[in-house]
């Protein structure tokens, strides 16, 4: 090929390459600037099908593709160049891959004959991300070969993936092309019915495995004290179709924070703070039948019930096949969607209403947090509870503390909010990212709570915060530190102080204004619902710090915890 043609058809390949990604039901394409990633950039700018985001941070960018990959619901492409600029995806490429987000990484690369000899920028990228992403590693563009290989191999890679996709595309110089006055018509011929079409070029069926229990089946498992646990669930999965399984079985529905019916009347929300009450628990200990959708569960408590009762009959439905219980419990796994199991022949269960207690002690409990709480001092409980009692929204809530007063503490509401975390790896990097992808789809109004330690972590995505359209609101809850260590046994408080909580003296006023975002500084909750109010109505983003003690949180947990032992 003539080295004149390079660059043409360069562009030509990641033009190819981000058309069909469109047909594949890819929405959104994340960019970071590079040169090597010429001829990707020059085709996603010219693509109208895609929706462009643009972040000088690789590491924010993949946090705001996992986002928005999230929200939509399908696939969404990240581009970058070559070298460090990779290698900044891979957290975020690590917890899409352990929560099955499909982010489709497209990166720019050295030919070969720059690879180990000391060429700027060149580092070995295949299997960069090892077994975290699928592997597509793509020639240098070349005539020989076809545009339909190119075609069919981006189908079968991206087609039913559950995960991580990493393609990645060695590009030649010259990387800018003067024109396009290359002539491909004879090269692109065999992709006629596909250039007049609007779908892919090799499509795919669906592979889902849906399995059931037979009517017996489900007759002989139901014969019993049972009890249902929701854990981590997604909004389109449809949850609340598990409030009429439970009142139909005659069963309690406890509920996790990320299952979307922590909130429910109709649920046992408040179950991590039920199982310090002895006679809650006792009677939970009564159950010998357990049915779990999902996992990934929050509360330790929980998590511990679960594995430490004698269950007699014990099921786990999943959307598909995975391993998503660290206590290795033994159980019949069924692979099927929410809503299809659901929708099965149930019968009545033989111990119908078995827990009724458990609803008054679960509103008992409602009405502590109301007194304990709501109208006690001011602190971290008191505004995550705010917050959420808020209703129809998007709610993003951060690791480490936040997360957790949500599970603990979270009202019922007749509206709850639509719950996103990050909980694969559970890490506190890129949460404001990930929650600016997330609002950034539709410019839904959504509220992200996050901690001091965390946000300073994701300081740069301001800058993505401040190109959103609709109601952002960050709210950033500094406690001066890793408040979560207060919690934890560790051995001493000179070692907490030291070691873990890493006090910095910061806030965060000067950094919102570095970004132009609207900010307000509450101590109180008088002024946090002012400030929250002025915010929600607010076309576009803008920050609350609640300044709080660094151990307010913990005394609160800990009175909280000794009451209801007590109880």
């Amino acid at each position: 090929m003539q080295i004149e043609k390079t660059a043409e058809l360069n562009l030509l390949w990641g033009s190819l390459i981000l058309e069909e990604l469109a047909r594949l039901g890819v929405q959104h394409v994340c960019m970071a600037p590079g040169s090597r990633s010429t001829p990707l950039t020059l085709a996603a700018a010219k693509q109208t099908k895609l929706k462009q985001h643009l972040h000088f941070d690789e590491r924010g960018l993949g946090f705001l593709a996992l986002g928005l990959a999230k929200a939509s619901r399908a696939p969404v492409a990240i581009i970058t160049t070559s070298g460090t600029a990779v290698a900044n995806l891979y957290p975020a490429i690590v917890e899409a891959w352990l929560t099955q987000v499909p982010l489709i990484v497209l990166s720019g690369d050295r030919p070969p004959e720059l690879l180990g000899c000391g060429a700027n920028q060149a580092i070995v990228q295949p299997a960069i991300f090892a077994d975290y992403a699928k592997q597509v590693n793509l020639p240098t563009p070349d005539m020989a070969i076809p545009p339909q290989a190119l075609l069919t191999l981006l189908d079968e890679s991206v087609a039913n993936t559950k995960g991580p996709i990493h393609v990645n595309c060695m590009y030649r110089e010259p990387l800018y092309p003067g024109s396009m006055s290359a002539d491909f018509t004879h090269y692109l011929s065999p992709l006629g019915n596909w250039q007049h079409s609007a779908l892919p070029y090799n499509q795919f069926a669906d592979a889902q495995l849906i399995s059931a229990p037979t009517p017996d089946a489900l007759a002989r498992f139901v014969h019993g004290k049972g009890v249902i646990i929701a854990g981590t669930l997604a909004p389109e999965q449809q949850p609340e179709q598990l409030i009429e399984l439970a009142q139909k079985l005659g069963w309690p529905l406890l509920t996790d924070a990320q299952s979307q019916l922590r909130q429910h009347g109709a649920a046992i929300g408040n179950i991590d703070q039920l199982l310090l009450q002895p006679k809650a628990k006792a009677l939970l200990q009564e159950a010998d039948t357990v049915l779990v959708f999902g996992g990934r569960l929050l509360s330790k408590r929980l998590i511990s019930y679960l594995s430490e009762q004698k269950w007699k009959r014990y099921w786990q439905v999943l959307p598909q096949q995975t391993r998503l219980d660290p206590s290795h419990s033994a159980k019949q796994v069924w692979i099927s969607p929410l809503s299809a199991f659901t929708q099965l022949p149930w019968p009545r269960s033989s111990e119908a209403n078995w827990a009724l207690q458990l609803i008054e002690a679960n509103e008992q409990l409602a009405t502590l947090f109301q007194q304990q709480i709501d109208d006690a001092e001011f602190g971290e409980a008191q505004v995550v509870r705010a917050i959420a009692g808020r209703g129809e929204q998007q709610l993003f809530i951060g690791n480490s503390l936040p997360v957790r007063l949500y599970d603990m503490y979270a009202p019922i509401t007749p509206v709850a909010p639509r719950i996103y975390t990050n909980r694969g790896a559970s890490g506190i990097d890129g949460l404001l990212a990930t929650a600016c992808g997330i609002a950034a789809h539709k410019a839904s109004p959504t509220t992200l709570i996050i901690g001091d330690l965390s946000q300073l972590h994701d300081l740069n995505s301001l800058a993505l915060a401040a190109k959103q359209q609709g109601p952002f609101v960050i709210v950033i809850l500094n406690n001066d530190g890793g408040n979560i260590f207060n919690l934890l046994p560790v051995p001493d408080e000179k070692l907490r102080s030291g070691y873990y909580r890493l006090a910095h003296g910061l806030e965060f006023g000067y950094g919102a204004a570095m970004f132009g975002l609207p900010y307000n500084r509450v101590e109180d909750i008088v002024s946090f619902n002012e400030a929250y109010d002025d915010a929600l109505a607010y076309q576009g983003a803008s920050v609350i710090e609640v300044c709080v003690a660094q151990d307010q949180a913990s005394e609160q947990i800990a009175h909280l915890a000794a009451w209801i032992k007590q109880s």
